[in-house]
């Protein structure tokens, strides 16, 4: 036993649409084609959440209800929820209090976190933060996009990457050395204009030049963004590594975040990880922004063990970057 408090995982959940779009769906839409999908981002499919009038916290729910009963938590007892999400329901009220609401979580505070695809990663160490200081026992980090809800599907460098999904997790303190050991977290916001979308927020709200122009979507220099992202993501997961004493041997899994299979093989090669240990669902869900890593988590759930060293790592538009160190607490 440990007197040090660590915040653990103690269980995952995820969920994606059941509505498929094909690499054969999109050659319809754009001028691409299965081939070159595949040979560039490693996707052959996406999910897409179609319900009518219903966003991300609708989407992600199945996630949380089953986060709820694999934890076996009251929704009284959640003492906190935080949303990674860049697409979240409304630009207020937060998603994260949607999602409260929507269980009854009727003693806890909640917000959403925007890191673009880094969110899940921020959000996991901010809601770490308050098991560690003894604040709170149980926290609900949630990390979901419904993406299609601001893709340009005329617009051959983004539609074929995003998908629609997401997760959830629970922390709760730990005592055995287990759960976050630590992270790297960074960012640079020269890299904005790279990967963004134009217009929404306070600076150009919508308006019918703003709709006209088609500037409420997604926006990406995709050379630019895969240099920065294939440097930094594999120099911070071997930066924490090293940090921490671990060889790759050390590794039982990197959970890299889903944008191209490129990057992660990246990845996985500047830290001397085998392909075999590293987890990958691209090919079916896509690029689910902050969906990927829970997703990830919630699909290998079963091979997970007791004790396994976990490096979770992910880049993101804005640019946003990082990785974490975890020690998995539980056997399923």
């Amino acid at each position: 036993m440990s007197n040090k408090t660590t915040a653990a995982i103690t269980a995952v959940g995820g969920f994606v649409p059941p509505d498929v779009v094909t690499n054969t769906d999109l050659e319809k839409l754009v001028d691409t084609n299965d081939e070159w999908i595949v040979s560039r981002t490693g996707i052959k499919e996406r999910r897409i959440y179609k319900e009518e009038g219903k966003g991300t916290m609708n989407m992600v729910m199945p996630a949380v209800w089953e986060v709820l009963k694999k934890s076996n938590t009251k929704p009284e007892e959640v003492d906190f929820i935080i949303c990674a999400t860049t697409t979240p329901d409304y630009v207020f009220p937060a998603t994260a209090n949607l999602i409260g609401a929507e269980i009854g979580a009727v003693n806890s505070f909640g917000y959403d976190v925007q890191a673009a695809c880094s969110g899940f990663l921020y959000a996991l160490v901010t809601g770490s933060q308050f098991i560690e200081t003894g604040k709170f026992k149980k926290v609900l980090v949630v990390g979901a996009d419904k993406m299609s809800s601001i893709i340009n599907y005329t617009d051959r460098a983004t539609c074929i990457i995003f998908g629609d999904g997401g997760g959830a997790v629970m922390l709760e303190p730990n005592h055995e050395g287990l759960g976050i050991q630590d992270s790297i977290l960074k960012s640079d916001g020269n890299g904005a204009q790279f990967l963004m979308m134009d217009a929404g927020g306070s600076r150009r709200p919508p308006s019918h030049e703003t709709v006209d122009l088609n500037q409420h979507v997604v926006r990406q220099e995709g050379a630019t963004v895969f240099k920065f992202a294939v440097t930094n993501m594999s120099e911070v997961s071997a930066q924490i590594m090293e940090k921490n004493g671990l060889t790759p041997d050390d590794i039982a899994w990197l959970v890299p975040h889903q944008a191209n299979k490129r990057i992660i093989e990246a990845t996985a090669n500047r830290c001397g990880i085998p392909m075999e240990r590293v987890m990958l669902n691209i090919e079916k869900f896509g690029n689910t922004t902050n969906g990927t890593l829970p997703l990830c988590l919630w699909e290998y759930e079963k091979k997970l063990k007791k004790g396994d060293n976990i490096i979770l790592a992910a880049f993101g538009g804005g640019f946003t970057w990082g990785a974490i160190y975890i020690k998995w607490a539980y056997n399923s």
